[in-house]
């Protein structure tokens, strides 16, 4: 009768050791990403910090008559999207360009109508084709940002000249792929 007393302990001691796994599994992939970062943890975080500022102060300064994205990678904020018009294009440049760290701001916004759900979608797929590229390449995956807009492919991180190489062939090989913008920074093997 006693081991029937401490049953619902027991059960309700799995049930919450179990949901603890993804925690500390998860807690391990995300160190593992950190050491494999050719950028260092802090380095890591100020673009993370880049990023969430930058879409706050777009947002914040020019509301939804913009879409735009900032997707930093050692400091440098790629600004891709539309604006209606050349004026917010340039203002969304500032605005990302005064954000703390930032130490160089790419502006690769376009002037043209927000693309539709399935160009977007479109896009998704082409990012997930070219990370996918890259293995079969021996690309360094956690060294390369891959941010695909309007099917241009844009590639930010600190590669070496080889790799770098490869980076872009394989973005290039990947079908619907128009066009690669290499935003990389070369460094020594």
């Amino acid at each position: 009768m006693k081991t029937l007393r401490y049953l619902p302990l027991a059960l309700a001691a799995s049930v919450l050791l179990s949901a603890c796994a993804p925690l500390i599994i998860g807690g391990a992939a995300g160190t593992v990403m950190v050491a494999s970062d050719r950028r260092t943890a802090g380095t890591q975080l100020e673009d993370e910090t880049i990023e969430l500022r930058a879409a706050a102060s777009i947002r914040e300064q020019l509301g939804t008559r913009v879409r735009a994205s900032v997707t930093a990678y050692n400091r440098v904020a790629l600004i891709t999207g539309e604006v209606g018009n050349a004026a917010d294009k340039q203002a969304v440049e500032r605005v990302v360009a005064s954000v703390q760290n930032v130490r160089l701001a790419v502006n690769e916004l376009v002037v043209q109508a927000t693309p539709s759900l399935l160009d977007r979608s479109n896009d998704a797929l082409i990012t997930g084709k070219v990370k996918a590229a890259f293995i079969d390449a021996k690309v360094p995956v956690l060294a390369v940002k891959v941010t695909t807009e309007r099917a241009v492919i844009y590639l930010l991180g600190r590669v070496t000249t080889e790799e770098a190489n490869r980076a872009t062939e394989a973005a290039r090989t990947v079908s619907g792929v128009t066009r690669v913008v290499r935003l990389l920074e070369i460094i020594s093997q």
